[in-house]
């Protein structure tokens, strides 16, 4: 769905809780934020339902519900504890695609998936299929709490980071780099850290400047999540209850996804000194009254305890291969928020001397953080959707220009340079099939000092695949502080022999699959050399950015002028490549499009899929290959040509 800047567009957030309510609780408030200024939003739940959290204003779509026994996240149940069967699986992928066709949303976020979830891959993967093949594709988030249960294999981060790079165009992370840097709890690439936005941690409380006397002033407040992963920190807190001697009251919060027999047991165990209730919506108003609180570790209690600021004890969920509590309790004991005690060192008696311990402490005397993550979260959607309407656009350019070129009986040339082969890797072999599937000549610019017997047996079979000279050994030769170079900063002479000696190098290696085109490395070059390097052999010049004239000194030249990936360390958005080749359409010269297969990430190979579908076949391109570029050094090949 297209919208104007500015507008308020639709959003669709999906989002699944198999045990507490916390994802649930955290994705509505999102939600509500976004409703709140003025965006229709859809919140689809594939758990059970939970009455406390607030869904007021949304478009509730409520899935066929999937949870889970304690940490047993492989085996899905759904109503009456049965395990989740085929047809439920497809009854919760119709409601869902049901929900995305309805409304139509300009941006799709998903809590946890692709970074959780894998049980659930199969309906997210037809929401990414449906979002993927929309013509007006919405902006693709992740959703993800400040810590996550880390991979128990790398092949399984390995997976997800896939799927996060060929689908989605960033994750938000609710809370601070400075507190609790995704990187602690998930194997963070530089390509996925530079599409993480940190939104700040999600909460609607707002920090009380002092405790307020009333109902559960001076208790110790024991509460845990909403399902029966909570049962041993109940028992041992009854049991701290009765040996504690303060005269503290003591009050238990059951989440609401216990089962009655095990609240009634509970019930009935308390003595004097101790109340058991249901979780109350007044949480937080009894969490700033209290003296002491204990409880697990989630997301959004530790939060609550952050901003309300009591004496606190975690004792952190842990059964199982969960982790990120424990990292969680870790991260905030570190800043002194908190005495931590291990699920697995839990006892009445460890209990009560961790409460014994925080109670000294104190309170906290200042909030430790700012509950900004609900609008850092909506500004950083409407950024991305900002983002997606503009790479729209830059492709509806890219189109309009070729059509009217296809229109006027003309044509645009353009040819694909990569640089820096060595030897066979994976990444070659995706960029051979790339070019091969979408049946597109590719020149490939390797360095002869660095070339292997390897790679040249890997090209053997590719008919359309040109080698060009890069340089000599891809060695920088520039000073401190100037821009790279290698073929400058030394005596001419010895650059011109070193250069005489590649050739020969290169035509062993490759044969006639190899031009003597000359590749800078960097794409710079001293100026003074040029006009040498018709006499040691070169018939070709190719660079970056425009090339002033067809042939210099004897050389054809064509160079390059788009380059997908950002250099310095940003994110160059598809938008930017994109306008950079539809402002080339009628620079008279061939458009050369300049990519590095061995530093691309999920995000570049997916920019090139997409243009190469868009425009390999189109009557108004032409590919050329490196021999029609390069081989007649006195024709010109003009970009905008008659048919």
């Amino acid at each position: 769905m297209s919208a104007p800047a500015g507008a308020a567009v639709p959003v669709l957030v999906v989002v699944t809780h198999l045990l507490g309510v916390g994802h649930l609780t955290r994705a509505a408030a999102i939600a509500r934020g976004l409703a709140a200024a003025g965006h229709p939003v859809s919140l689809v739940s594939g758990g059970r339902p939970a009455p406390l959290v607030d869904v007021a204003g949304l478009d509730f779509v409520q899935l066929p519900p999937v949870h889970c026994r304690s940490g047993d996240f492989s085996n899905l149940l759904t109503t009456g504890d049965r395990p989740l069967d085929e047809a439920t699986r497809e009854a919760r992928i119709a409601a869902l695609l049901g929900a995305y066709h309805r409304s139509r949303p300009s941006v799709v976020v998903t809590e946890t998936y692709p970074f959780g979830r894998r049980q659930l891959a199969a309906e997210f993967g037809a929401l990414l299929a449906a979002v993927n093949e929309d013509p007006s594709r919405p902006a693709l988030l992740a959703s993800v709490r400040d810590i996550l249960n880390p991979p128990s294999r790398p092949a399984k981060g390995e997976e997800a980071s896939r799927v996060f790079g060929r689908h989605y165009d960033g994750a938000l992370v609710h809370g601070e780099a400075a507190i609790a840097p995704l990187a602690i709890s998930w194997p963070v690439t530089p390509a996925i850290e530079k599409r993480l936005h940190y939104t700040g941690y999600v909460t609607e409380a707002s920090a009380p400047a002092v405790p307020s006397a009333g109902e559960g002033a001076g208790e110790v407040l024991v509460s845990g999540g909403n399902s029966a992963a909570s049962l041993p920190l109940y028992r041992a807190a009854l049991g701290a209850a009765r040996l504690d001697r303060s005269g503290r009251p003591w009050r238990i919060l059951v989440g609401r996804g216990v089962e009655a027999g095990d609240f009634e047991a509970l019930a009935a165990e308390a003595g004097a000194g101790a109340v058991v209730e249901w979780a109350r919506p007044d949480f937080r108003d009894l969490l700033a009254r209290a003296a002491v609180s204990v409880s697990q570790a989630g997301y959004n209690t530790v939060v609550d305890l952050a901003l309300a600021g009591p004496p606190a004890v975690l004792v952190p969920y842990e059964e199982g291969s969960e982790a990120e509590q424990a990292l969680r309790a870790e991260q905030f004991g570190r800043r002194g928020l908190a005495v931590t005690l291990r699920e697995h060192d839990l006892s009445p008696e460890r209990l009560l001397a961790a409460v014994e311990e925080a109670a000294m402490r104190g309170r906290a005397s200042e909030t430790a953080l700012a509950p900004t993550g609900v609008a850092g979260s909506v500004a950083a959607i409407r950024a991305a959707e900002a983002r997606a309407r503009e790479e729209r656009a830059a492709w509806a350019r890219l189109d309009a220009g070729l059509e009217a070129l296809a229109g006027a009986g003309r044509h645009v040339d353009l040819w694909w340079r990569d640089d820096d082969a060595e030897r066979p890797t994976p990444a070659l072999d995706r960029l051979l099939d790339l070019a091969a599937g979408h049946g597109v000549p590719l020149s490939l610019a390797v360095s002869p000092d660095l070339a292997t017997e390897e790679l040249a047996e890997r090209l053997r079979g590719e008919a359309s695949v040109t080698v060009l000279v890069h340089g000599i050994a891809h060695r920088n030769n520039a000073p401190e502080g100037r821009k790279k170079q290698e073929l400058g900063f030394r005596p001419l002479p010895d650059l011109a022999e070193d250069l005489r000696r590649a050739l020969p190098r290169l035509a062993d290696l490759f044969g006639a699959r190899m031009r003597p085109v000359l590749v800078p490395p960097w794409n710079r070059i001293d100026p003074d050399l040029v006009p040498r390097l018709s006499a040691l052999g070169f018939m070709g010049l190719s660079t970056f950015g425009a090339r002033g004239a067809p042939v210099r000194d004897g050389l054809a030249i064509a160079n390059t002028h788009v380059d997908p990936i950002d250099w310095r360390g940003g994110v160059k958005a598809s938008a930017a490549s994109v306008n950079e080749l539809v402002a080339r359409l009628g620079s008279g010269e061939p458009i050369g499009l300049l990519t590095h297969h061995l530093v691309h990430d999920e995000w570049t190979w997916r920019f090139l899929e997409t243009l190469l579908t868009r425009v390999a076949g189109h009557p108004a391109v032409r590919f050329a290959s490196a021999a029609s570029l390069f081989d007649a050094p006195s024709s010109e090949t003009n970009a905008a040509n008659p048919t």
